[in-house]
């Protein structure tokens, strides 16, 4: 802990010099103790490795322990059929994936790429690879910080990092500072600059104490690497659908085999039949349209400004809860902005400001003149506050650089830390005005008058407590102020010019919310879900934000960093309901805070665009990045890149996601049905000792061909508007939560009229096996066809709805009517699939028994809408 040393002891512990530096020799062998400057990376995923991934899925085990199956008993096409489905599949999933886990790749271009070191007494500019710990190095305005460094000497010097602490404004730096407590956090460490920030003011020299993964962004890295992604609610549902299926086909095999004996049957027609009924339980397609519905619902993503980099995360949008949100750019403009000002008494809202008035006017000049940052076309440069002020002027159309111009500066006392003022002296006709600017205490001791208006009066004690009482309430509402006074001179190069100075007044700034959040945080209370705010930013400043938007009510929801250190996880899991700021916060409390809402079954989101946000948003449930301001560490640890920067267009996703979830549900519902209808119709017609009216690669054409096609259409039916009137969804919620009777009253319904189709060819034809089977084939393919049309709404009839709302589900049905009827009447192919053409009146009866269920489903919703 080297800020807890001084820096004379540093650099004796690391055996440097600050004089002459380390020595070409000493440089080599640190290289070979420590490594070079980079951040380890992960390796790279095969292609190989990542179709493995995708296969690893219970339902794809059994699905490829139904195609050695298949082999095994010469049923080739079956194998072929199967094996197609697992390819497509994982083949969509990689497709979608391949860019992933791309953070530590991020992380090392952040490295600044050259660095001023010293080295056998001279300076030199040397890849920031090649420093070692023990380098001395010079650091300038502008020039991003090589590694972790303990400061040696320091001039006027602040880093911006807002990318590592998210505290939005520059940190003014002190070598000479040594701190005692070594639990300070990051962001109070004045006397160290770390790795990936940015010098944005004066110079320093410093001794680098640590490189490649031993700086700060090195801890992240690592936590980034040994982060494991949990599964989504929606993997682990169809993960626990896969294992049911599975010991569900298991044990309808064995009881099959019990019974076939008992009833003398051949143990190879057997053997068949088990198949059968091990296909007839499982949805084959499933994998497959599930993931294709998700990707479906990628592409619908990005027209709401949303890139999604993983699948699944799609869906856990529409089942998050709590949003954790970075504040610095996310809910605030990461713009510091003058919203008030004090002149003449009085606190007024900046837009009042008026170039009329004297007192005014010479506040916004002084502020103006007193300021080193500029503002061009092509962007801005400088400190956020002075920036700040520029653009003040440039709203009032005051510019910088015209009344710099008109005034010109001849002398300046540059800002430090001991006085925390600046001051600038500027030409004013035949005499000179000395502007000074900075904190209101330290001003109102270099002051000995107050312009009032256009008159100067004395400064007494009174009027100083109304200004030091105006600044309080300024602060309480985490406005940082920024005070002015001047006075005039006729010798510019006066040794005296900070003293004897007339108070004008002072400005109220802050890194002000985003216009649209607060609304959009509105609207996410209406859906049940909660804003927790986690900023590297002050308290106050935090709450502050967060009251305005709506987010917390009372400081008692709030907590900092230091706070959280003295908490256990256990500790903070049991109060962490009653949180919703978390204030000065580092990479490692974000993740305990995300670990926290999780105890509590919460599906949580975390927002963020810094690189101190990557853990916290790999660790989350779905990570969300900002697209514009993000860092390219936080967008390759998110599953959803916002490309507009826009925290509404999280709200917009979220209806998205539930919406591409009850669609999803739709499909699963429906195939199940429709595998349940097979799965009673063979097993009924063996208890009866019945030939089986299905063969395996009937049910894996049904499975695969004839259901896919309306269970895709299901997966893109057109959005609920009420969706987002619901809570939430329960994360344990099984995905067949009341749709239980909807799918074994449908599947005794379709196996029942199938077994009624196979009943009435086999009396019509008993000699033709094959008649039979076929008109099952046919009546189980179309009833199933036409039950898609059910699934869409559990209540509103479908003609209520619209037949022809989802017209991809029309051309589904048409789809599938077609291929049945090119596989009756085309020969070779209906020999293959062991089918034969049927007569008018066959045809009859399977349109006649395959609208049943559609009969029969809309009177079922008429009955629950008249007992409503």
């Amino acid at each position: 802990m080297f800020y807890t040393k001084s820096a004379e002891a540093v650099v004796n512990e690391l055996n440097s010099s600050i004089e002459t530096g380390l020595s070409t020799t000493e440089v080599e062998e640190r290289k070979a103790t420590y490594g070079l400057n980079k951040l380890e990376a992960k390796k790279k995923k095969t292609l190989l490795w990542l179709f493995f991934q995708q296969i690893n899925d219970v339902l794809i085990y059994i699905l490829i322990f139904a195609a050695i199956i298949s082999i095994i008993v010469s049923e080739y096409s079956d194998a072929i059929i199967i094996g197609l489905v697992i390819v497509l599949n994982a083949t969509i999933g990689i497709i979608q994936e391949s860019k992933a886990e791309k953070s530590l790749e991020a992380l090392q271009k952040l490295s600044s790429p050259k660095a001023l070191v010293k080295r056998s007494s001279e300076i030199i500019e040397v890849d920031s690879s090649e420093i070692v710990p023990g380098d001395i190095i010079i650091i300038d305005a502008g020039r991003y910080i090589p590694c972790d460094i303990r400061l040696i000497e320091t001039a006027n010097f602040k880093a911006a990092e807002s990318s590592l602490t998210g505290e939005s404004l520059p940190v003014e730096k002190t070598a000479s500072l040594i701190l005692e407590d070594k639990s300070t956090p990051i962001g109070d460490r004045k006397n160290m600059i770390y790795s990936s920030t940015l010098a944005t003011q004066g110079r320093a020299i410093g001794i680098a104490v640590g490189t490649g993964m031993n700086t700060e962004i090195g801890k992240i890295a690592s936590m980034l690497n040994e982060d494991k992604k949990e599964l989504t609610p929606l993997q682990k549902k169809l993960d626990q659908l896969g294992k049911i299926l599975g010991v569900t086909a298991l044990v309808i095999c064995i009881l099959i085999f019990a019974i076939g004996y008992f009833q003398g049957r051949e143990l190879f027609e057997l053997f068949l039949t088990a198949i059968s009924l091990a296909v007839a339980a499982i949805p084959e397609g499933l994998p497959a349209i599930v993931t294709i519905v998700l990707a479906i619902g990628v592409q619908k993503m990005i027209k709401e400004n949303a890139i999604v980099r993983k699948l699944p995360a799609v869906e856990t949008l529409g089942s998050v809860n709590i949003i954790c949100s970075d504040k610095t750019g996310t809910l605030t403009q990461n713009k510091m902005t003058v919203t008030k000002f004090f002149t003449n008494g009085e606190i007024k809202d900046i837009s009042a400001l008026n170039k009329d008035n004297y007192s005014d006017n010479l506040l916004l000049e002084n502020l103006v003149l007193c300021s080193d940052a500029t503002i061009t076309t092509s962007g801005s440069t400088g400190d956020p506050t002075e920036i700040a002020l520029i653009q003040m002027g440039l709203n009032v159309d005051t510019l910088s650089e015209e009344l710099n111009k008109l005034h010109a500066r001849v002398n300046e006392l540059p800002f430090d830390s001991d006085r925390k003022l600046m001051s600038t002296v500027n030409k004013y006709n035949n005499s000179y005005y000395v502007m000074t600017k900075g904190a209101v205490d330290n001003l109102l001791k270099k002051s000995s008058k107050i312009l009032i208006g256009e008159e100067i009066t004395l400064l007494t004690e009174e009027l100083k407590n109304q200004v030091l009482q105006a600044s309080s309430l300024m602060s309480n509402e985490a406005l940082r102020v920024i005070s002015c006074a001047y006075k005039e001179i006729t010798n510019p190069d006066d040794t005296n010019l900070e003293n004897d100075l007339i108070f004008i007044g002072f400005v109220a700034m802050i890194d002000p919310p985003r216009l649209e959040v607060k609304d959009s945080i509105a609207l996410c209370k209406k859906a049940g879900i909660d804003t927790v705010m986690i900023t590297g930013d002050h308290k106050d400043t935090a709450f502050a934000i967060a009251k305005t938007l709506g987010i917390a009510d009372n400081k008692n929801q709030c907590i900092s960093g230091t706070e959280l250190d003295l908490l256990s996880q256990e500790e903070l899991n049991s109060s962490i309901e009653n949180l919703k700021v978390f204030a000065r916060v580092s990479p490692e409390h974000k993740v305990k805070i995300v670990q926290g809402l999780k105890s509590k079954d919460n599906i949580v989101s975390m927002t963020g665009d810094g690189v101190n946000d990557a853990p916290s948003l790999k660790a989350a449930d779905i990570g969300v990045a900002m697209g514009i301001t993000g860092t390219d560490v936080a967008k390759g640890a998110a599953d959803l890149i916002l490309t507009d920067d826009n925290f509404s267009t999280i709200v917009s996703a979220i209806e998205e996601g539930r919406n591409i979830y009850n669609n999803i549900k739709k499909s699963i519902v429906f195939l199940i049905s429709c595998n349940m209808g097979e799965l009673i119709a063979i097993f009924i017609a063996i208890l009866l000792n019945w030939a089986t009216p299905l063969s395996p690669i009937h049910i894996l054409w049904i499975n695969l061909v004839t259901d896919s096609f309306p269970a895709l259409a299901l997966g893109v039916d057109p959005n609920d508007k009420d969706v987002m009137n619901n809570k939430p969804r329960n994360s344990k919620e099984s995905i067949f939560s009341g749709e239980l009777l909807n799918v074994v009253g449908n599947g005794l319904l379709i196996g029942l009229i199938t077994l009624a189709a196979f009943r009435i060819g086999y009396k019509n034809y008993p000699d033709s096996l094959i008649h039979a089977q076929t008109m099952a084939f046919l009546v189980m393919s179309i009833s199933e066809l036409i039950h898609s049309l059910n699934m869409r709404n559990k209540r509103k009839s479908i003609f209520t709805i619209g037949l022809f709302t989802n017209k991809y589900l029309i051309y589904s049905i048409l789809l599938g009517l077609s291929l049945q009827l090119i596989l009756v009447f085309t020969p070779g192919l209906n020999t293959l699939f062991k089918i034969t053409p049927l007569n008018l009146n066959d045809w009859i009866v399977v349109l006649g028994l395959s609208i049943v269920p559609l009969v029969i489903n809309e009177l079922v919703k008429l009955i629950k809408r008249l007992a409503k």
